[in-house]
């Protein structure tokens, strides 16, 4: 085929997305943690995967024809990617937020950061971890703070009764523990 009829693109169909934050506020509540995590992996990208790759595409990009030449075509697609990649971890670490959890150490109500044990209507007990939109995860007993699960608790306190509403209809959930990180010996 002639290069002619090629179309070689910048831009991936997902750069057209916009990336808005996925809170009703616009806040991006996160842990200290979480968000040295999201530092840490931004500059792991701009520092070292980034110019890794440039250096790949620059050397496939010398070897000729690059229509078929499959490592000038993965690192162009790579590159976008971590481009891609910079672009939404550099605006959610622009809007964040860090919050100290473990100034409510010791306290009975729920906010962010706390580590909640609940029980619903069959007495079956949970426990869940309300952190950061960007840090959550669920297979670790986490969840977001915009979560419905999250929202239903928070503000309540051990003993209240606090009911969530779900496709099925209304759960009522009864608080049992929370728990917070202790803070920071200070040096």
């Amino acid at each position: 085929m002639s290069k002619a009829f090629t179309r070689e693109s910048d831009q991936d169909e997902d750069d057209e997305l916009p990336v808005a934050a996925p809170v009703p506020s616009g806040k991006n509540y996160i842990t200290r943690a979480g968000y040295d995590r999201l530092r840490a992996e931004l500059f792991t990208l701009m520092d070292e995967e980034r110019p890794k790759m440039v250096e790949i595409v620059h050397w496939a990009a010398s070897n000729g024809d690059r229509s078929e030449n499959g490592d000038y075509l993965y690192g162009k697609k790579r590159l976008r990617e971590i481009d891609r990649r910079i672009r939404f971890l550099t605006q959610r670490l622009e809007i964040a937020e860090v919050v100290d959890a473990s100034m409510h150490h010791g306290g009975d109500q729920v906010f962010f950061g706390a580590t909640v044990t609940y029980s619903d209507e069959s007495g079956l007990e949970t426990t869940v971890t309300i952190l950061g939109v960007d840090e959550a995860d669920s297979a670790q007993g986490q969840i977001s703070w915009v979560s419905p699960v999250a929202r239903a608790l928070l503000k309540a306190r051990v003993g209240e009764v606090v009911r969530l509403v779900v496709p099925g209809g209304v759960q009522e959930l009864e608080i049992v523990s929370v728990a917070y990180p202790a803070p920071a010996a200070k040096t």
